[in-house]
């Protein structure tokens, strides 16, 4: 299993920005497809985007296509979550995600085999 190590998240304004960051270690992480899932208080767990093993290829939900961006960097065994005009209701608890398997895409949380331990993220109106 890949163990995920997470950093960054707090309190912001609405508009501001944050960046979330990812360290994995365990296994060769270039080998695993990663996503980030965020939880609002009294709901279920959500997609946030995911990023291929290259980096080549991503996918954003709907809410924050635009306004977030996912990388990696396989040197730095490091995922990253940039999160730009935030709003009210990006207001969550924040969990990167390796894939259960090599190679495997993200996309929901029964595709995950290794969570972050998740940070806070609130954004003040």
């Amino acid at each position: 299993q890949v163990q995920l190590v997470q950093s960054g998240g707090g309190l912001v304004q609405a508009g501001g920005s944050l960046r979330l960051s990812c360290a994995a270690s365990g296994r060769t992480f270039s080998n695993y497809g990663m996503a980030w899932f965020r939880q609002a208080p009294g709901k279920e767990r959500e997609f946030v985007a995911r990023i291929s093993r290259s980096g080549g290829s991503t996918e954003y939900a709907d809410s924050v296509k635009g306004r977030f961006t996912i990388s990696r960097d396989n040197t730095k065994n490091t995922l990253y979550l940039q999160m730009n005009s935030l709003k009210p209701e990006d207001t969550a608890v924040y969990s990167c995600a390796a894939g259960k398997v090599p190679w495997a895409v993200v996309t929901s949380p029964t595709d995950v085999g290794s969570w972050g331990q998740g940070t806070q993220v609130t954004v003040s109106s």
